[in-house]
């Protein structure tokens, strides 16, 4: 099968700790690239957009497809900043495998953390690659045992360094007990095997008895062939590590320098030999609906079944049109056909097939099982679709993604740029669900909103400069909820006479109060046998446009149960439209009398900053209204985790920076809703 020789992977990590460099050398080694790309001087293959290039990270999770030992490795290169977090998650959905790249300096930085968890989330199976070992107060160890303590990780080292800082000349390969090196002249293409410097003996037979230590508690062969004092096989340990790999018991660990181009090919043969072909990975989970009930099936990976795709990422190209990234879990995808897009029952045009070597395609007849790829000619598909015959109507999971959180105002310079506004905006809406776009309809104002300030600056300037839109910007603005404090059960009447006809409806509804990150539920309490099904319906549909259009400011609301407990029936002047009419209004009623207030984005906040400031940052935290859940000092910088408003929190990062002598860093996510305070 052609699978076997597949590996679908991801690079993930904190911002900075080099995962698009690291990608750049994979693409150089693999002969996908002639030249390396840096991107410190914005020639870096995978960040293509203009913007990746002059701000020097990765915004969007560019797919590229590269060949080493005979096995296909489609890469996918993830944002590590935590306001593209959206590219993140939906890369990680449709990956067998991940590379967790780490800083040698920085160990397990916060947006590490984040990714990781999101990776559990998936149940990725992943090896570790500890990059920058040249860099000033590079530690290997610290890092290993900071993955094993804060991500609880059973790490086993393959490869340990040769010096460090810039002193760091090379890795010794444990499995084979010799050290490697990489010339510098051929930028580390060239490499070479040779006998363990003596003074690294010792430290090398350490490091190899605890690898064989924490492989032999998987395998009772190896354990005996370790207790006779003979020799274990190198494929006999690669196998036992790749299934403990793939079972995610054992997390391996390589390292190495992208920037000096050390430690990479290691990296490379790690992948192939450690990390799962979609054969390996159990099979994914779907929904077919029959008789209305959900019934959960696995989706096996089998290119003789019915084709069946997700769509995990759409992106607009100016020529070709919406480009859909698919990852293929059965069957076969041909171009030239028609597909069924299953989530919106409509049948889509297959017009022709693309693998992306970054941003440079190559035209493809089809895409089987275990494959990703690019599908040109879809209309409707948006991200979390799936796609596939009318025959095997399965819906694949969905992919869940955070609430924005900021918006900004945004208007057309003048009449003749509303429409395409309006155009532009609809496709970076297909193209990131975590941006939203509505009209404020007491204000008249278009209001965008994003994950966090750069999220929507960087938007901002796709909409002026790559779709060339005239626009004024306003400010940023919070994102504020609306709920209530009380529990409160109130009855209402509707009656009106329309076109000669009465129409009459009457509703008890309870609303209740809940905790912090619970959402919005609605639950019948009365029974179906009262009324016909389509007035339930109705008065489902008035309480659930009731939650969007909120209650005394028009913000949505949060966190509150909704139940209904009674209604009157008469089926000479019911109607659906008075029953949602009357549910609308007794929701508005209630939640008048339940105590409504306004609630406020709070947010996780992480700061990085030299021990010296930590005093002065953690009292302007606390003068924004934060406050400090813990902190960790470490030798490079002290860890501070707290929880603000993010209304407090605009321009907090310059104010770091300038308090800190440009050393200190910060980055947020959304935590939860809470009681608006008046500070």
């Amino acid at each position: 099968m052609i699978s076997e020789k597949t590996r679908n992977i991801g690079i993930i990590a904190h911002i900075d700790a080099g995962k698009t460099t690291t990608t750049e050398r994979i693409l150089f080694y693999t002969g996908e690239n002639h030249r390396i790309g840096e991107v410190d001087n914005g020639e870096a293959t995978m960040d293509w957009m203009e913007q990746e290039q002059d701000r020097g990270i990765t915004i969007t999770s560019a797919a590229t497809t590269c060949y080493w030992r005979d096995t296909q490795i489609n890469i996918i290169d993830t944002p590590g900043h935590v306001d593209f977090t959206a590219e993140v998650e939906r890369s990680l959905r449709v990956l067998d495998g991940a590379v967790g790249v780490f800083c040698a300096v920085g160990g397990v930085e916060p947006q590490s953390e984040t990714v990781w968890r999101q990776a559990n989330t998936y149940n990725v199976p992943r090896i570790a690659f500890i990059n920058k070992m040249d860099r000033l107060g590079a530690d290997f160890y610290a890092a290993v045992e900071d993955i094993r303590t804060k991500l609880k990780e059973e790490t086993v080292p393959l490869f340990i360094p040769v010096g460090k800082e810039s002193h760091f000349e090379g890795v010794i390969d444990l499995l084979k007990m010799k050290m490697v090196t990489f010339d510098p002249e051929t930028s580390g293409y060239e490499y070479s095997y040779s006998d363990i410097p003596a003074d690294m003996q010792d430290e090398a037979q350490k490091w190899r008895e605890k690898l064989l230590d924490s492989v032999s508690s998987y395998s009772d062969e190896i354990t005996e062939l370790y207790f006779a004092g003979e020799d274990i096989p190198v494929q006999m340990i690669l196998d036992v590590l790749r299934k403990c790999t793939i079972e995610r018991q054992l997390l391996p660990v390589f390292c190495g320098s992208s920037l000096k181009d050390i430690g990479v090919q290691c990296l490379l043969d790690g992948i192939v030999d450690l990390l799962p072909s979609p054969d390996d990975i159990p099979p994914a989970s779907g929904i077919v609906i029959k008789k209305d009930k959900e019934e959960e099936v696995q989706v096996k990976n089998d290119p003789k079944a019915p084709p069946l795709a997700l769509v995990f990422k759409i992106q607009y190209d100016r020529e070709a049109g919406p480009l859909a990234f698919v990852r293929v879990y059965s069957g076969v995808l041909k171009k030239s056909s028609a597909i069924l897009n299953i989530s919106k029952k409509k049948r889509e045009r297959i017009n022709r097939l693309l693998r992306m070597h970054s941003n440079r395609p190559e035209e493809l007849q089809e895409l089987q099982a275990g494959d990703i790829g690019v599908i040109v000619g879809f209309k409707l598909a948006q991200t979390g679709d799936t796609i596939g015959s009318e025959g095997a109507q399965i819906l694949l999971e969905k992919m869940s993604f955070p609430v924005p959180v900021i918006s900004i105002a945004i208007e057309p310079a003048n009449a003749s740029e509303q429409e395409k506004l309006k155009k532009t905006l609809e496709i970076l809406s297909l193209e990131d669900p975590t941006f939203t776009y509505k009209d404020n309809e007491e204000t008249g104002q278009l209001i965008i909103s994003g994950m966090g300030e750069l999220h929507l600056d960087v938007l901002v300037t796709r909409i002026t400069k790559e779709f060339k839109v005239n626009c004024n910007i306003g400010k940023p603005q919070v994102t504020y909820r609306e709920s209530i404090t009380s529990t409160v059960e109130k009855s209402f009447t509707f009656s009106k006479v329309l076109a000669g006809k009465e129409n009459s409806a009457t509703v008890t509804l309870r609303l209740t109060p809940q905790a912090a990150k619970s959402g919005n539920s609605y639950e019948n309490l009365v029974s179906s046998k009262v009324m016909p099904p389509e007035f339930f319906d109705a008065i489902e549909r008035g309480v659930q446009n009731s939650f969007r259009s909120g209650i005394k400011y028009g913000y949505e609301v949060c966190d509150m149960k909704v139940e209904l407990t009674d209604v009157k029936y008469n089926e000479l002047t019911a109607t659906e439209f008075a029953y949602e009419a009357c549910a609308a209004m007794c929701f508005d009623a209630a939640a008048q009398e339940a105590g409504p207030v306004l609630m406020e984005p709070i947010m996780d906040v992480t700061l990085i900053v030299p021990s010296q400031y930590v005093g002065d940052t953690i009292s302007s935290l606390t003068q924004r209204g934060g406050i400090v859940s813990s902190m960790e000092s470490r030798p490079s910088a002290d860890h501070i985790n707290a929880q603000a408003p993010l209304s407090h929190l605009f321009g907090y990062s310059t104010a770091l920076r300038s308090s800190t002598q440009g050393r200190g860093t910060f980055s947020m996510e959304f935590s939860h809703y809470a009681q608006k305070l008046d500070r």
